[in-house]
């Protein structure tokens, strides 16, 4: 008969195995999820969005028609964990400038320009970040449901670059929505500038964060409160802020 001490010692053997199958299970399920997204995001670049089915993604990751399904429910799903993907790398690359950047202005242009950078190589994709913006229930339009968490953490890093400078409450709460709503518009242009490294986009951030800065010296101003309060009012009756 065996030891308790043998019993013990043997159960300690399969929950380990177990749990070094798991991992490889886990493991290797991960890399088949990437393979089939790394497959999509290039179709979608070389084919664009429409073009590309759910078949040309499983055919090119190699993998079962049913396997892409299951990782990815469709496209849409597909293009949420890009946003996912980038937005978690704008915020990995501005953690890094903020904790050593103090000055405002370049924390700032530090938001810009990674997201710029980002999506550099991906200006088809942008076509179908504001194709569906009209069409709330989307899934991947911006400014639907399916993707407020994205927007309010994009928000979010314009708030923690404006964390540096001594603000009312009240514009710590407006600023952030304005700087990502000019964020998006410059990502419009973004769409369509054929500059090299849409330079002409990155020129006109820079203008306007200039032109922003002096702004934020005249909004600060007491004798601006009513107007901020309006503004406020306004902005919140709409749903236009995020809740926090």
């Amino acid at each position: 008969m065996q030891s308790k001490k043998d019993l013990t010692a043997l159960v300690s053997v399969i929950q380990n195995l177990t749990m070094f199958k798991t991992a490889l299970s886990t493991g290797k399920a991960e890399q088949t999820r990437r393979l089939i997204y790394d497959s999509a995001l290039e179709l979608f670049r070389e084919k664009g969005f429409d073009a590309t089915t759910m078949q040309d993604v499983a055919s090119r990751a190699g993998v079962a028609k049913g396997a892409a399904y299951y990782y990815f429910p469709g496209k849409e799903a597909i293009i949420q964990a890009y946003y996912e993907a980038i937005q978690s790398d704008q915020e990995r690359i501005c953690n890094e400038a903020f904790a050593h950047e103090k000055s405002l202005r370049n924390r700032l242009k530090a938001v810009f320009d990674s997201k710029f950078d980002l999506i550099g190589d991906d200006r088809r994709l942008l076509g179908v970040v504001f194709r569906y913006a009209g069409e709330p229930e989307n899934p991947i339009s911006c400014l639907g449901k399916g993707t407020e968490d994205i927007r309010n953490r994009s928000m979010d890093v314009f708030r923690q670059a404006l964390a540096v400078e001594k603000l009312p409450a009240d514009l710590v709460r407006l600023l952030p929505v304005a700087l990502w709503s000019l964020q998006m518009g410059l990502l419009v242009m973004f769409l369509y500038d054929n500059t090299k490294r849409q330079v002409r986009t990155r020129r006109l951030a820079d203008g306007a964060l200039e032109l922003s800065l002096k702004f934020l010296s005249l909004a600060k101003l007491p004798l601006l409160r009513p107007v901020r309060a309006k503004l406020l009012g306004l902005l919140t009756e709409a749903q236009l802020l995020p809740e926090n």
